[in-house]
């Protein structure tokens, strides 16, 4: 073979390298084009069905706080010489009987007077009406009784059916019995948005409003995130100051022998362990042995703190194993101890990584559901939890709450108005850690 068939030989073997490699570049390229396309279509999915959600359809009506249905005495006021439990007892006892007054037929009567030529009956024309418009107007009598008599602009929910009907959720050629109001109800609710009584208004509620069966357009998530933030302050509690220190003796301090490795070796583990496992055994440990309260925010946080410290750890020792060991050598060196090259020396230089491990961790536990199943967080809690201690849900189980409800016409969209707002959270923990480690990084 002489020179120039050598130099064939060695061009058409860089051609063909070259083709080859250009062709991994493109799978890459494609592969990531991929994957966002993915998520792409799954983000616009969720925003798609649940930004509707966040506007509701609400009604104002001019309600007449009629004296002659509303029949009560004067709000009671504290007299000269009464002591303070008997002035309580007589403003409990008031209170008692405006609830007992018929604020029903109040609404009713302000849904008339704004539909004058409307054929529904008492029944129907409440059904196009949030069940929770009698406690709001008994409310407003208990704080200023001298609405009665007088006529006031009042906004109302809209009933989920009702707000299905206008926003096109029902198919409106469907026969009656396949429909969730009534002819008359549907006729009611399309008159008074075609006057512009009903309209549609962002559902600041949602944020708000805790959970309810009894009114389901006002559900809200108020419970849930709380119930959240009770949770996500137990794990930062624990499992941060645990999982920092745990990796910093295991990579800095510990002798290396069999038990450190059987520790090593069980940590690897416990991170690849279903969550689901963790919640069997939060039932078991917290509950059942510990006596903890049932679906209390600290249970579900210490489940989770169980769940998220292999994370921290992990990612804290991977942070220390990247420090060059010439920075520990250098603070020996110049006389300093153990102690003081580890905390002096080498974990500020590792303070972006065990942050971003931290949040990360923290926004993984977030949302999770399967371990807030297994102890007892899917009960229906109408109200917001007042300590850790408290019965209350989560966020994911609400929405795992919501996705079962039997009104999947309205509760499809507020479900993924929840999701929504779980992934909105989830997105700020990250960034948080990015713009925070970006920061310590410039420092350093």
């Amino acid at each position: 073979m002489n020179a120039q068939e050598r130099l064939s030989l060695i061009r058409a073997g860089l051609s063909a390298r070259h083709a080859r490699e250009k062709r991994f570049r493109l799978y890459g390229v494609a592969a990531i084009a991929a994957a966002l396309g993915f998520v792409a279509i799954l983000f616009g999915m969720i925003l798609v069905r649940g930004l509707p959600a966040f506007t509701q359809a609400t009604l104002s009506l001019d309600v007449a706080f009629d004296p002659a249905i509303l029949k009560v005495e004067d709000k009671p006021q504290r007299r000269e010489g009464q002591s303070p439990a008997e002035f309580r007892k007589a403003l409990l006892d008031w209170e008692r009987k405006v609830t007992m007054l018929n604020f029903n037929r109040i609404v009713e009567q302000a849904v008339r007077a704004a539909a004058p030529g409307t054929t529904a009956d008492a029944r129907q024309a409440l059904s196009i009406v949030e069940t929770n418009a009698r406690f709001q107007l008994r409310d407003m009598v208990v704080a200023d009784p001298g609405l009665i008599g007088r006529t006031v602009r009042v906004d109302m929910l809209a009933s989920a059916n009702a707000d299905n009907w206008l926003k096109g959720n029902i198919d409106r050629s469907l026969p009656d019995a396949q429909q969730q109001l009534s002819a008359p109800a549907r006729a009611l609710a399309d008159q008074l948005h075609a006057d512009g009584r009903i309209r549609f208004a962002f559902a600041w509620h949602i944020f708000t409003n805790v959970d309810s069966r009894s009114a389901p357009a006002a559900a809200g998530l108020a419970g849930a995130f709380v119930g959240s933030l009770y949770m996500m302050l137990v794990v930062i509690v624990l499992a941060v100051p645990i999982g920092v220190m745990s990796a910093v003796y295991l990579e800095e301090f510990a002798p290396k022998n069999r038990f450190t490795d059987l520790i090593e070796v069980n940590i690897n583990n416990l991170a690849a362990v279903p969550s689901i496992v963790f919640g069997l055994l939060g039932a078991a440990v917290f509950i059942n042995w510990f006596r903890l309260p049932l679906s209390a925010p600290l249970v579900g946080g210490l489940v989770l703190t169980l769940m998220t410290l292999p994370t921290v750890i992990i990612a804290t020792r991977s942070a220390l194993r990247a420090v060059p060991p010439s920075l520990r050598q250098a603070a020996l060196g110049l006389g300093a101890s153990r102690t003081q090259t580890v905390f002096h020396h080498v974990l500020p230089v590792t303070y972006p990584g065990i942050l971003t491990a931290t949040i990360i961790g923290v926004a993984q536990a977030l949302g999770e559901t399967a371990p807030l199943l297994l102890i007892g967080m899917n009960a229906f809690v109408a109200q917001v939890p007042a300590t850790p201690l408290d019965q209350s849900t989560a966020l994911p189980v609400q929405i795992y709450l919501w996705q079962g409800n039997e009104n999947r016409n309205f509760f499809e969209a507020r479900t993924s108005a929840a999701i929504i707002v779980l992934l909105a959270l989830m997105l700020t923990l990250n960034a948080i850690a990015i713009f925070l480690r970006t920061r310590l990084e410039k420092r350093a």
